[in-house]
């Protein structure tokens, strides 16, 4: 079994020969005893939308560290959840494309072709870093590709920056299809939480793929140069030790903190499969590994394939009550989801001292009365601020007197 000792030596041994990614985060030792922290009031102030989705403006101005978004099905709720999610790296909570989140008037909807609309997300918040204005965006036919703009304290800044001055975790409906999804989209869920304790794993996996896609085009093209694939095949080797430890690392964490957590939602009992981390987890150096995956790609070179072991064979797999869970009700496949998000959040404020911001899209669809209670209670426990949405005000008649509730109806927000 790989404990922790040899997880974290990993790390610095594999990542740090990268010269031009980010320094490996360390994070900070486990202690079973921390309490979560009361100094952070991870949480938006102000929020203001231009030409978002359905919205063609809105602003918020924000109290309470609960908020409800409640209005039926097609208003907008999940749009200004995604909203905010845009505050953190990456594609946001619907991983969409740039042209796609941009607001159409009626005539631009009609037309066959129109260029990508401009679109833009402010936030006032209080994050690690402490009272912080945020601003992200697209300009109005940017290239497609292109980046979007980051501005933080009105000073232009990179994606990856925004990790540092606010933490965002989420849960959505079609996250509920995590169990009989594809293996890639439960890597992307695993990466997306690693991220918050790694901030260098997205540099690692971003590389990674990089170097896959040119030795896969090398072998398709028939012009594998011997040395030239040693080479690559020698850095798919180290970045991808290093991706696989830090997802085992997380995943231990999570099942652990799952068991500390009182309650009647269900125990994370998740695992990862795959060559690679079975190696780590069997407690193989990774000098070792990294000579069996060298070994195996030459061989499956010579054999005229590409495969070789790594990290893009890994998968993730959950069990509940003796089974997978993916032959578990929705139900209980919507609490698994939940147990796993709030351990995740909790791991953060324990050990980062970073409560992240949670959005609960439609959590409460498939909870009864006892469920969504416990959940409301657990909650509040995080020292970050916790957004809902739902259509039934009922669901959320707990939370009334506690949470800042807001209607939506049809690109247009009430306070």
């Amino acid at each position: 079994m790989l404990h922790r000792e040899q997880v974290m030596m990993i790390r610095p041994q594999v990542a740090s020969k990268f010269k031009d990614q980010q320094d490996i985060s360390q994070p900070a030792s486990f202690d079973e005893k921390n309490r979560l922290s009361t100094d952070i009031d991870a949480k938006l102030n102000k929020l203001h939308l231009q030409t978002f989705r359905n919205y063609k403006i809105a602003h918020l101005d924000l109290e309470s560290d609960a908020v409800v978004l409640i209005g039926p099905n097609g208003a907008g709720k999940t749009n200004v959840l995604e909203a905010v999610s845009m505050l953190a790296p990456g594609r946001g909570l619907r991983r969409a494309r740039r042209e796609e989140i941009g607001y159409l008037d009626d005539q631009q909807q009609r037309e066959a072709y129109c260029p990508a609309p401009a679109w833009s997300v402010f936030a006032n918040l209080n994050g690690p870093q402490g009272a912080t204005s945020v601003g992200t965006g697209c300009f109005a036919g940017q290239p497609e590709g292109a980046r979007r703009a980051v501005k933080i304290n009105g000073l232009n800044a990179a994606q990856a920056d925004l990790a540092q001055v606010v933490t965002l975790s989420w849960l959505t409906p079609q996250m509920d299809g995590l169990f009989i999804g594809s293996p890639s989209a439960r890597r992307r869920f695993i990466d997306r939480l690693a991220i918050a304790f790694d901030p260098a794993h997205s540099g690692r996996i971003t590389r990674y793929e990089k170097v896959w896609r040119e030795r896969a085009r090398l072998l398709a093209d028939g012009q594998a140069d011997d040395k030239w694939c040693i080479s690559l095949e020698k850095t798919l080797s180290e970045t991808g030790i290093a991706i696989s430890a830090t997802r085992s690392a997380l995943i231990e964490d999570i099942n652990r903190e799952s068991r500390h957590l009182t309650s009647s939602f269900p125990l994370v009992r998740a695992k990862l499969t795959g060559q690679v981390t079975d190696w780590l987890a069997d407690g193989h150096p990774a000098i070792e590994i990294e000579d069996r995956i060298l070994y195996a790609a030459r061989q499956n070179r010579l054999a005229k394939t590409s495969q070789m072991p790594g990290p893009h064979e890994t998968d993730l797999v959950m069990t509940f009550k003796g089974q997978s869970a993916h032959l578990a009700s929705t139900g209980e496949q919507k609490a698994l989801m939940i147990s796993m998000v709030l351990a995740h959040a909790v791991l953060q404020d324990k050990r980062l001292g970073r409560p992240p911001i949670l959005l609960l899209d439609d959590v409460a669809a498939h909870l009864d009365s006892a469920r969504r209670a416990e959940l409301f209670s657990l909650c509040s426990d995080i020292s970050g601020q916790i957004w809902y949405s739902g259509v039934d005000t009922h669901a959320f008649s707990a939370l009334r007197q506690t949470a800042q509730f807001i209607s939506v109806s049809h690109g247009q927000l009430f306070q």
